[in-house]
């Protein structure tokens, strides 16, 4: 247990100090201002865009209360050694003013915090010290044990605030003066990046002062919620502390929790003492953060493809650390295998890792420096690739396929959020729609099973999918008859007792307690929602697919009725009513998954359908013109959302403003993060899904780890990258490291039986897969639709595959490619900027002559004649549909050509498919 010091506020918040005025510095990186009194950071702006303040200054003097924290402050818990008890100690908690500090030849201000901390022990003495080196700006404590006895510090905590309030700003205001903080959690080369909102920089990298200040844990920090802004609510997500030791909490708070890293605590002998901190350095462009490090002397690592490992594809780890690496260790033990891969460059170490087949789940590797430093790099071992395809698409269509037609909803018949903890259907949910079979929270899991079809259809899976369009949504969710034909409802169940007399509503529900989220049946079949025709005309087009690729696995309409479906749902949520009012009230923001209606406008084009198509496109024009007028196109439901991008960039780039692209492209640098770490890697910035499609025993604001906005994000990233002038340099990879991760990052929430969770619950107290299905089909829409394999020649590494084994003939001239990615239908060969996609069966492999630049792609059915092969159910699969463009690479490229002759058809070229031998297609250098 521990013993709380915050109640003592009152009796000793009388405590006198003397009043002085706050402290304005100047170091070479950056300009900044301590708040009078507590000597916390109220400002600070880099030198090289004084315009730009990282803390937010403007809203100080809102948040200069007892429990609210900031930059300067410290968090505590002690004890004496042997004792069992921790006390805590925190400078925010009373917000008492310090002694005069006093500023040096060689420090900004140091201050005593013996008035800051009242709850020390005699015998404990903490100063704190602001000062610079080389430039930037350094924050220290020490910690000195004057007393008799040895203390146990059992937490130190750094509190990390800069302006991530987005409260009672506009969306360009956000976007001009906001920051967003992510941590990557890895001991003594970790670190914490501030993310200028823009994506366009000035940012800010925050390092460990010296080795004791390694980073531990990452701590939420609870505040009171007495202002106008807020506090953990959608627009203020809130604050975090650095922990440098926290054993504390993992003995109280986070005793069920298996932590990132080993908690730890330092023992304080009598007359002894330690000096803990952090360094902040500037990074121009988020690209340049690895240099940062660098800089700053913390080893830099980069992970191919990331930190993500299906069983089945080889990855590699590359260090850069000017000292060597004299331990490595995997927990669990053979969880990994780590093999030398050779040095690259003046200072990189490779290493070749494996997954065992056996391991499943998060996995941590610690690597020890000749320096005595210790780094952890974060990994999640998954299922092979398709295997896990199937896993999901079984779970889906077998747990959550609720067969019960007497349902007094209507929802007979369909794929239904599921409840982990419970193992069962979730018919019941105060809020509606989770039980609904609509909105993210409801259709995510129907979602999810149309777009396995998609790209991976099985006869059975696809059979019950059209008994659900049959049974529940063109009968029920979806209006079929009548003026508002096509119009899909907010929810098929809702609360209305005196509707349903025979239907139990359970107590355990409260069913006034969240007003307006508890509807009736006249809320609930409401049509206004323009995200819910989204998943509907997903499904609907997924089965279209399914048909097209796998003829005869359609049994109760054809293909094309399928795709027409998805057709006139768009049409009608994009449409106005005769009086000019839109029938929908988002249809001009971005919406989360719209990608899939590029697929749909494709194929109504490669299917004949010009008249739709041409109606479709120029609908989509209206909205894409609609975004390029404004300075902040991202709009949604939400004040802020990280989720209208991908839509916006889709069309944007459909209609070549090359402007607006590259906007969004900031903006989700602004939220997207590459970190050594499975969670944050490629983890668009989410924290308040939880409430509205997460289990309701933790429908919180937190952090979410690879929610939607992972899946979804790495669509336009990944675009971008194969779109860029010189793919092969390191700026563009970053673009790739980013994408990757985020189009990962979705297969980690596929559980060992193929329960897919909403998102990762990241607080240290929680730590673990929400129970609720939830809203996880968006992600893996995203997931899907930018599956793919790519090689690329790193300037340092040479040859590497995100995706994909990468082999070489003797003579190394010939790289060949082995895509291991969940799909296998698409493959982008950076070196030519050729990118290349089939629709049906697997691309077993491709070569890549580095001489003559020939490039051949070996095609097959995927399966065999009389088997199964990886879940993929065996059928009569004829063809496939290849596309294959040059989406960049600039001048410099070498052009290539198509030199196979191969019959044209359905907007690509018509590939044979045999169950017994590969089709090659050979593209040359023209």
């Amino acid at each position: 247990m521990y013993r709380s010091l915050r109640s003592l506020a009152i009796t000793v918040g009388i405590f006198a100090s003397t009043t002085r005025a706050q402290t304005n510095f100047s170091v070479a990186n950056f300009k900044g201002v301590l708040a009078a009194g507590s000597g916390v950071l109220e400002s600070l702006r880099p030198t090289s865009n004084l315009s730009f303040d990282y803390s937010p200054s403007d809203f100080y003097h809102y948040r200069d209360g007892a429990g609210q924290y900031h930059t300067g402050d410290l968090t505590l818990r002690y004890r004496a050694l042997g004792e069992s008890d921790w006390t805590d100690a925190d400078t925010a908690a009373i917000r008492q003013n310090g002694t005069d500090g006093q500023a040096s030849t060689t420090g900004l201000l140091t201050t005593d915090l013996i008035n800051q901390l009242p709850g020390l022990a005699k015998g404990i003495k903490v100063t704190r010290s602001w000062s610079q080196q080389d430039g930037d700006l350094t924050l220290s404590f020490t910690i000195d044990n004057t007393g008799a006895e040895s203390i146990e510090l059992g937490s130190v905590g750094i509190p990390i605030v800069f302006n991530n309030i987005f409260s009672n700003r506009t969306a360009v205001e956000v976007t001009q003066r906001c920051s967003l903080i992510d941590p990557y959690i890895g001991l003594g080369a970790g670190y914490v990046q501030v993310t200028a909102l823009s994506g366009t920089g000035p940012n800010l990298v925050i390092t460990p002062l010296n080795q004791d200040s390694k980073f531990e844990a990452w701590r939420f920090l609870p505040e009171p919620d007495d202002t106008f802004l807020g506090y953990q609510i959608q627009t203020y997500e809130g604050n975090y502390a650095w922990q440098v030791y926290s054993l504390a909490y993992a003995e109280n708070e986070w005793n069920t929790t298996e932590p990132w890293n080993p908690p730890s605590s330092t023992i304080l002998a009598s007359g002894g003492n330690i000096t803990l901190g952090l360094r902040f350095s500037v990074a121009d462009q988020v690209q340049d953060i690895d240099t940062v490090l660098s800089t700053a002397g913390l080893p830099v690592t980069v992970g191919v493809p990331g930190y993500v490992i299906p069983q089945d594809l080889p990855a590699r780890l590359f260090v850069n650390s000017s000292h060597a690496i004299n331990n490595i260790t995997v927990e669990p033990a053979g969880a990994l295998t780590l093999t030398s891969g050779g040095t690259y460059g003046e200072s990189w170490t490779g290493y070749d890792i494996s997954a065992s087949t056996s391991a499943f789940g998060r996995a941590r590797v610690t690597l020890t420096y000749a320096d005595d430093r210790i780094q952890t790099v974060h990994y999640w071992i998954a299922h092979s690739s398709p295997t896990v395809l199937s896993e999901l698409g079984d779970f889906l269509t077998n747990e959550q396929w609720y067969t019960n037609t007497s349902d007094p909803f209507g929802r007979g018949n369909s794929v239904i959020t599921y409840d982990r903890s419970t193992n069962d259907y979730v018919l019941q949910d105060n809020r509606t729609w989770i039980a609904g079979v609509s909105d993210e929270g409801g259709a995510g899991s129907f979602l999810a099973a149309g777009m396995k079809q998609a790209v991976a259809p099985a006869a059975s899976e696809v059979a019950k999918l059209e008994t659900m369009v049959r049974d529940v949504v063109w009968r029920t969710l979806q209006i079929s008859e009548g003026n508002d034909t096509y119009a899909v409802r907010r929810s098929i169940f809702y609360y209305q007792p005196d509707l349903v007399p025979d239907y139990i509503y359970s107590p355990e529900f409260n069913w006034t307690a969240v007003p307006g989220e508890t509807w009736n049946k006249s809320e609930a079949y409401m049509t206004w929602r323009t995200y819910d025709y989204v998943h509907v005309s997903a499904l609907y087009w997924s089965l279209y697919r399914a048909g097209r690729t796998v003829p005869g696995i359609l049994t109760q309409r054809n293909a094309i009725w399928y795709l027409l479906q998805a057709y006139h749902t768009v049409h009608y949520a994009l449409s106005n009513a005769t009086d000019g009012t839109p029938l929908t009230d988002y249809a001009n923001v971005g919406l989360m998954g719209e990608w899939v209606w590029g697929e749909l406008l494709s194929d109504l084009y490669a299917e004949n359908y010009t008249m739709e198509a041409a109606e479709m496109e120029q609908t989509m024009r209206g909205r894409q013109q609609i975004w390029a007028s404004e300075a902040d196109p991202y709009g949604s439901e939400m004040a802020w959302d990280s989720t209208g991008e991908e839509g916006v960039y889709f069309w944007s780039a459909y209609f070549n403003d090359t402007a607006t692209t590259r906007k969004t492209v900031n903006a989700i640098r602004g939220y997207m993060p590459t970190v050594p770490h499975w969670g944050w890697n490629g983890n668009a910035r989410r924290y308040w899904d939880f409430l509205y499609a997460g289990s309701i025993q933790l429908a919180r604001i937190e952090r979410q780890i690879h929610h939607y906005g992972s899946g979804l994000n790495a669509l336009p990233i990944l675009a971008d990258y194969r779109a860029s002038a010189d793919p092969q340099g390191l700026d563009a990879l970053y673009q790739l490291r980013v994408g990757y991760g985020g189009n990962s990052g979705p297969l980690t929430n596929i559980d060992a039986e193929g329960f897919g969770s909403m998102a990762f619950h990241s607080y240290p107290d929680t730590m673990h897969w929400d129970a609720y299905s939830g809203d996880y089909g968006p992600n893996f829409l995203g997931h899907v639709l930018g599956a793919a394999t790519y090689l690329v020649n790193h300037p340092i590494f040479g040859y590497v595959s995100f995706g994909g084994k990468v082999s070489s003939t003797n003579n190394s001239t010939l790289i060949i490619v082995e895509p291991r990615d969940s799909v296998r239908q698409r493959i982008f060969v950076a070196p030519t900027s050729l990118y290349v996609t089939i629709d049906a069966g697997t691309i077993e492999n491709f070569s890549y002559d580095i001489v003559s630049k020939e490039v051949m792609v070996n095609i097959s059915s995927g399966r065999s004649a009389n088997s199964t092969m990886d879940g993929y159910e065996a059928g009569s699969t004829l063809r496939a549909v290849m596309k294959w463009e040059q989406t960049g690479g600039g001048e410099h490229v070498t052009k290539m050509g198509l030199q196979t002759a191969l019959e044209s058809g359905l907007g690509g070229y018509l590939v044979g498919l045999s169950t017994t031998e590969a089709s090659c297609v050979l593209f040359t250098a023209c």
